[in-house]
């Protein structure tokens, strides 16, 4: 059996053809979870191999259904689910710190991507959903990569920062004045402190020019009136 011919046997309605295309589904789901994983967020492999798995049964089933003689099923209602669904789901992975930081927008947006790999698997259309998978492997591992190398080195910076409640906030202003820094907005964060004689900041900076914003943190670290910081 050539190349196309095995294509076009796995995009078929048999019952074998659903079946290894439900396996794809899968096992491209849990390979997506195992990147998840390996950067510790909260969905993991079985997590996004039951997405996927979800999904192509569902589409798999609708089409089936839509097949049927006497069946007038809508081809397109079991997908609006899921997607809509999907988006539920992905909802509980978005968490809003108190240090207004936004964690799980990523893994909600893979959870999202993934059901439609997966329904593109289960619906028979097998190439573009390889071809999604291998983009989003992609965007997931290289792009993730290439915007951490953007963002270290942009003119903006945001952090977290526990400075002393005795005239820290106002050594603090005037250290990034004297460094030529532009500070656009600074808060008071409700957050609890490591120190109790500590007052926690968020602050908004710009640099005028693109700088190493590990560089920055180091700096601050070392002030003695400073006593955590991170970017946010």
């Amino acid at each position: 059996m050539g190349a196309q011919s095995l294509i076009e046997f796995l995009e078929g309605p048999t019952d074998i053809a659903v079946a290894i295309r439900l396996v794809i589904a899968t096992l491209f789901g849990s390979f997506i979870g195992w990147e998840r994983v390996v950067k510790r967020h909260s969905a993991g492999i079985k997590t996004f191999a039951l997405v996927s798995l979800g999904s192509a049964i569902a589409t798999a089933l609708n089409i089936f259904l839509a097949m049927e003689p006497g069946l007038n099923a809508d081809v397109s209602r079991i997908p609006a689910g899921v997607v809509s669904g999907i988006g539920f789901l992905g909802a509980g992975t978005i968490l809003v710190t108190g240090r207004q930081q936004i964690k799980g927008l990523t893994t909600a947006a893979s959870l999202w991507v993934t059901s439609c790999m997966g329904m593109a698997i289960g619906g028979g259309y097998l190439i573009v959903g390889i071809a999604c998978f291998a983009l989003i492997m992609l965007a997931n591992v290289v792009l993730m990569n290439v915007s951490r190398v953007v963002e270290e080195y942009s003119k903006y910076i945001s952090i977290f920062i526990e400075v002393d409640k005795s005239g820290g906030v106002k050594k603090l202003s005037k250290w990034l004045s004297e460094q030529g820094y532009k500070t656009s907005s600074l808060a008071k964060s409700k957050e609890k402190t490591l120190n109790s004689s500590d007052v926690a900041l968020i602050i908004d900076v710009d640099f005028d020019k693109k700088r190493s914003h590990r560089e920055f943190l180091t700096e601050l670290n070392e002030l003695d009136f400073v006593s955590y910081v991170e970017e946010i």
